[in-house]
């Protein structure tokens, strides 16, 4: 099996990519422009795989380099289109790089998988930002979480797109351009709508990336900001269920091309900000006092998936609850304290 894989420095890019190399008889093209902070680490781990992994130093935003180098590599079974700017306050303070990163990058992978390898089955992480506030739904504060007073399992993809932000905007695009190239050109592309993803090798930081940058940052000593109440609440998805989703639908490609599916935790794993904080206070035994200010353009108070449809079409479930998932992600910061010292303070002040 080999697996194209764009954003493969980033944080889901280097967990795709390490668990397929772990298989037998697999490859990994990995595409990355490495601009986002820790990619050149994650490169360096990727580096134990060897000639296994084929690195590709490019920038999705580059037509032609896109062309050329998805057109070497025709003959892979699938690519992951993972690369892109992923932070909505990011997009707000520069909206023409996150739509050339996103809108923009995502046409020109889809260009050339059309004209140069056809036959790829495509997966795209898309995001639950397309459906921007979800207004029409009440939400009603129950206890320490924001919840949808009429939606117990959370939003199915009939939910209304509404990309607000231009981060949402960016990726709507992207995510449309990916479901109609199935429809109009027959390529195999699948549109996966994701939640709150966390795990290992994820240098969060206050603009996206919030559990891990709650850990690090407990952790290394540096300041935390809850914008809101801390009540918001996101369903949690360790990221190795996430890449037990990517290979499922990489080996059933018939089963799920042309369709969009939301993608998370499902209820069962719906955390707010601060019972995440407690979680992690819980875990690494000690305190921690965020400083509180105003919600964040674009926030939205709740979002949790309703994964009912790639259950039913895939037969897959997350398997990580919250509790396990911060702890195993304390573990791996806690080993790597250096390495994450070193990326954080070239954003943060560590005391």
């Amino acid at each position: 099996m080999k697996i194209i894989v764009t954003g493969v420095a980033g944080f889901i890019g280097t967990s795709l990519a390490s668990r397929v190399l772990k298989m037998a008889g697999t490859r990994v093209v990995g595409i990355d422009d490495l601009s986002r902070r820790g990619a050149a680490e994650n490169l360096d781990h990727l580096g134990q795989f060897g000639s296994r992994l084929t690195f590709l130093r490019a920038d999705i935003r580059n037509g032609p380099s896109v062309q050329d180098l998805i057109g070497q590599h025709a003959d892979a079974d699938a690519l992951v289109h993972l690369a892109g700017q992923t932070a909505v306050t990011s997009s707000v303070t520069n909206p023409r790089h996150d739509f050339e990163a996103n809108a923009l990058g995502t046409f020109n992978v889809l260009e050339a998988v059309r004209t140069k390898a056809p036959s790829l089955t495509v997966l795209y992480s898309s995001t639950n930002k397309v459906y921007g506030a979800i207004e029409h739904e009440d939400v009603r504060r129950q206890g320490k979480q924001y919840a949808y007073v009429r939606r117990p399992n959370g939003i199915d993809e009939s939910c209304p797109l509404d990309f607000h932000s231009p981060y949402g905007c960016s990726k709507g695009a992207g995510d449309q351009y990916v479901r109609d190239y199935s429809r109009i050109y027959g390529l195999k592309t699948v549109v996966f709508r994701q939640s709150c993803i966390y795990g290992p090798r994820q240098f969060g930081f206050e603009e996206q990336g919030w559990v891990a940058w709650f850990t690090i940052a407990a952790l290394i000593s540096a300041p935390i900001t809850v914008y809101g109440d801390g009540y918001q609440t996101r369903d949690l998805l360790w990221v190795d269920d996430l890449c037990d989703l990517y290979l499922a639908a990489i080996a059933r490609p018939e089963a799920v091309a042309g369709r969009v599916y939301n993608v998370g935790g499902g209820p069962v794993t719906a955390c707010s900000v601060r019972e995440v904080l407690a979680k992690v206070e819980q875990t690494i035994g000690r305190s921690i006092a965020p400083r509180f200010d105003n919600w964040r353009q674009g926030d939205q108070r709740v979002f949790v998936a309703d994964i009912t449809k790639i259950r039913t079409d895939l037969g897959w479930t997350p398997k990580t609850l919250p509790h396990d998932g911060i702890a195993r992600l304390v573990t791996w910061v806690r080993d790597h304290l250096d390495m994450v010292r070193r990326v954080a303070g070239s954003v943060v002040s560590i005391t």
